[in-house]
């Protein structure tokens, strides 16, 4: 592979740059607020499931002692 320069390192950078499609605002909003809806109802499930088999254990063992 040859090497290149720093400039045309730079060159071709910013050519591969200008072909990316970047989001529109409306976009990262709603992508953004998306993510803490499903986080917070990741959680909330979660947190029922730790509840539900920490009363199961604590009841298994309270009745096995």
């Amino acid at each position: 592979m040859t090497r290149t320069n720093p400039f045309q390192f730079i060159q071709q950078v910013r050519a591969e740059v200008s072909k990316v499609v970047w989001p529109s605002r409306r976009e990262v909003v709603l992508t953004t607020v998306m993510v803490f809806i499903l986080s917070t109802l990741a959680a909330i499930f979660f947190f029922f499931v730790d509840w539900a088999i920490r009363t199961g254990l604590d009841g298994f063992l309270s009745f096995a002692s």
